[in-house]
């Protein structure tokens, strides 16, 4: 069990929220996440490998749907999830996107070291400015329907 999530006794619900300072050390210690963006009127979700950077996330992308739907629309949805062999976590981070633009801003990005997830060319740098982050962890076990079975 982590640190930050210790409760004194067995917890009374096997989901517990957390508070936003562990749902930004989950963040952090990952690097793969989901965005969820509105592009065309559809919803549509794709993987990222991402950086935290202080209170917001960055990702690198190039022309296509998700950097349309960012120009076009800015709210954005990401979501981590992370699991070990007892405890499931998932953050939820909603927020504003927009392309990082300035020399200094592309420079602080850059020292970020984020490299694309697959070899193709990603030049373009993107900022989500988290507006309400939230965390839970579950807790596994036995599937309470079988006890009754």
């Amino acid at each position: 069990m982590a640190e930050h999530d210790s409760p004194q006794a067995a917890p009374a619900s096997p989901m517990i929220a957390l508070d936003t300072d562990r749902a930004w050390d989950l963040l952090a210690s990952q690097q793969l996440g989901r965005l969820g963006v509105v592009h065309g009127g559809q919803v549509e979700i794709f993987p990222v490998n991402y950086a935290v950077d202080g209170e917001s996330i960055v990702f690198r992308t190039a022309e296509g749907a998700k950097l349309a739907a960012v120009r076009s629309e800015g709210q954005v949805t990401f979501e981590v999830d992370t699991w070990d062999e007892d405890h499931g976590y998932s953050v939820i981070v909603k927020g504003h996107a927009v392309p990082v633009t300035g020399d200094h801003e592309i420079a602080q990005a850059e020292a970020l070291r984020l490299k694309p997830w697959i070899p193709t060319v990603k030049t373009v740098f993107v900022r989500i400015d988290a507006d309400e982050v939230s965390a839970r962890r579950f807790e596994f076990g036995p599937d309470p329907v079988e006890k009754y079975r």
